[in-house]
């Protein structure tokens, strides 16, 4: 063994997939209810997906970002389009990168303004990523065993509890941090009359809003983003996960007056927004938009399917879905594996459902019925 045992990995080696299923060795058949979690937005080996990388692989994969890069301007224009006003986009390689940039950006916007407002107002149960800055913003405190001191100018609040938020707010706050629907913390949705106040606060006391997408972005909710549906207007929205269809890739989209923060030499990637990376996700970004209707359709049938388990409670939106059994739940996912299903378990007890956004009512009483089989 050569690898670093940093992952506890399930007994399982995939050699192929194709749309929602996966393919053992032995040729043995997985519906993927985890789609990589998250990333696999079109199903595995979609036709088009795979002729345009095959085709940019052919052209041109990398020339750093001391250069012109079309591919970035193409993808950055349709995500703008979806942002809906005025924008700008910084591309890099994963979620905790794009966070990451996020962070930097938000304290640059003060600085440049001569205010000292470095601090982030992030919520309890919420991830947005393992490097040290995204791991400081995430308020789950087993993630932070073992790598203490982490880095100073974070506070945390409880979502949904708008008090928690006014008590941690203070004269040095620069911007709110958090997740629509906390992924890794266990579905946990936001509530409408929530966020509400959160932007209204947010206006009233020139806080920037920062929205992490990573996972509830590029149509896994059934809007491109998840804030549309509450009316909302953040300030930056953070990318990734879904946005390559499998291929590395991660973006900051910015309103256009806190990205002016970020000028030549502020931030970079040397790999962030290659070629063939930004070929693959303009592709995705394409063909989701298609999806959004077939999205909400299917994940309310789901979602109303996993309430007649009655097992727990079910939460999310679209197809990011959960359902808090009450109790370790990763048995669960061991059984539904010998079974031919893909699931995971987050935050102990919940069973979290990503399927690719291309799966359809008949693979969901697939999953369904080994479901009951299992629970």
């Amino acid at each position: 063994m050569y690898l670093m045992e940093n992952y506890a990995r399930l007994p399982v080696s995939f050699v192929r997939g194709e749309g929602v299923y996966l393919y053992d060795g032995e040729g043995r058949r997985y519906l993927d209810f985890i789609s990589g979690i998250g990333v696999v937005s079109l199903g595995h080996s979609h036709p088009d997906l795979v002729e345009v990388i095959r085709r940019q692989a052919g052209e041109i994969l990398h020339v750093s970002n001391l250069f012109v890069n079309p591919w970035q301007e193409e993808l950055a224009g349709k995500l703008v389009e979806e942002f809906g006003e005025p924008a700008r986009v910084f591309f890099c390689n994963s979620g905790t990168e794009a966070n990451e940039a996020a962070l930097k950006l938000v304290r640059k916007y003060w600085r440049d303004r001569g205010e000292n407002r470095y601090r982030v107002l992030a919520f309890r149960r919420g991830f947005h990523g393992r490097t040290y800055g995204s791991l400081s913003a995430t308020g789950q405190e087993r993630f932070w065993e073992g790598f203490e001191p982490l880095l100073e100018g974070f506070d945390f609040a409880d979502l949904n509890d708008m008090d928690s938020v006014r008590r941690a707010v203070g004269e040095e706050t620069g911007a709110i941090l958090l997740e629509i629907i906390q992924g890794e913390g266990g579905v946990n949705e936001c509530s409408e009359e929530f966020l509400r106040e959160l932007s209204a606060l947010c206006r009233e006391l020139n806080l920037l809003l920062v929205v992490d997408e990573v996972q509830t972005g590029v149509g896994r909710t059934g809007l491109f983003f998840c804030y549309q549906h509450y009316g909302i207007k953040p300030d930056v929205v953070t990318l990734a996960k879904g946005l390559g269809g499998g291929i590395p890739i991660g973006a900051v989209i910015a309103r256009e007056e806190v990205a002016g923060a970020f000028a030549p030499g502020t931030h970079g990637s040397t790999f962030g927004g290659n070629a063939l990376a930004c070929a693959a996700a303009s592709l995705v970004v394409d063909r989701v938009r298609e999806l959004l209707s077939h999205v909400r359709e299917v994940g309310s049938y789901m979602k109303e399917k996993l309430r007649e388990l009655n097992v727990g409670e079910v939460r999310g939106r679209g197809l990011m879905l959960g359902i808090d059994t009450g109790r370790e739940c990763r048995d669960a996912v061991l059984k539904a594996l010998e079974k031919g299903l893909l699931v995971n378990c987050t935050a102990g007890s919940v069973l979290r459902f990503l399927p690719p956004l291309v799966v359809r009512k008949e693979h969901v009483d697939e999953a369904i019925r080994i479901l009951e089989e299992i629970i």
